[in-house]
């Protein structure tokens, strides 16, 4: 999170204390994730501020692999652990800890926060700090929903709609870039051309997220020629391939995108921020 209310910090504070106090960990941190990164704010029995601000990402060290699995983690030995990345070594050997535990929580399939505990070689607590780790977990949870909810909504900013011609031309040069970028030899220009191209697929429009949408670049292209109104045949010359092959490639996309028809796709695509 780039900043936090007053609140927001309390309960994070809050709940990082009272991990500490049932669980029997003798220090304990945590924070909120956003971004796929989760950020330590709240503090409890550090000798130092080595762990203040650290950020943690998705998959690496304990807390990045809670984060990612919603289930919680702990190594017995931190340092010699080989079940997990060492990205965080200099802050985590800074407090010396030797076990540690990374507790998700996670609310409506999403982790909102990571709690974390650790002991700096004293005996750990029994396993029933799982179930007190849980019980921490669920209340933030509760915490977190109960927030969201009071939280105003943040409408949608409508997306700038172009002019009729404007946007016209707008596809048929990305088209052109996107056919020349494919014939160019030069992996400087074709790099050049291929991050003009993502600049224009969305420009004048919002665009989702489609980081799970992943479409070769002759799916690109054929959706791109579609998009101008060309049929299969015309596609087929444009690009240089059989229209058998063309429709291959739309019937691919479409799935991709979860499409039934040529122009459900077209529009997916445009959602997408795929092609303009």
């Amino acid at each position: 999170m780039s900043s936090l209310s007053e609140t927001s910090q309390q309960i994070i504070q809050d709940a990082v204390t009272e991990f500490s106090r049932a669980t029997r960990f003798p220090l304990a941190f945590g924070g909120y994730e956003s971004h796929g990164i989760t950020t330590v704010t709240a503090l409890s029995g550090t000798h130092g501020l080595s762990l203040q601000g650290l950020r943690v990402a998705n998959r690496r060290g304990l807390g990045g692999k809670a984060m990612v699995e919603h289930r919680p983690r702990f190594t017995r030995d931190y340092m010699s652990s080989r079940q997990i990345s060492h990205d965080y070594d200099v802050e985590i050997g800074a407090e010396d800890i030797v076990m540690l535990v990374a507790v998700p929580v996670v609310v409506e399939g999403e982790t909102r926060a990571v709690l974390y505990g650790g002991t700096r070689g004293e005996a750990p607590p029994d396993e029933s700090f799982l179930r007190a780790a849980a019980a921490v977990s669920h209340t933030l949870a509760d915490e977190i929903r109960t927030e969201d909810a009071r939280a105003p909504a943040s409408p949608e900013p409508a997306a700038p709609e172009l002019p009729g011609p404007l946007l016209e031309e707008l596809r048929n040069s990305h088209a052109e870039i996107r056919r020349i970028a494919a014939e160019t030899t030069d992996p400087v220009a074709r790099a050049r051309l291929s991050t003009l191209e993502h600049r224009l697929a969305g420009l004048g429009r919002g665009s989702q997220p489609h980081d799970t949408i992943h479409l070769t670049d002759r799916e690109l292209d054929v959706l791109t020629h579609a998009a101008l109104g060309g049929t299969n045949a015309e596609i087929g010359v444009v690009l240089g391939i059989a229209e058998s092959t063309v429709k291959s490639y739309l019937k691919t996309a479409m799935g991709k995108l979860e499409a039934s028809t040529r122009h459900a796709a077209v529009a997916a695509a445009r959602g997408f921020g795929l092609i303009p």
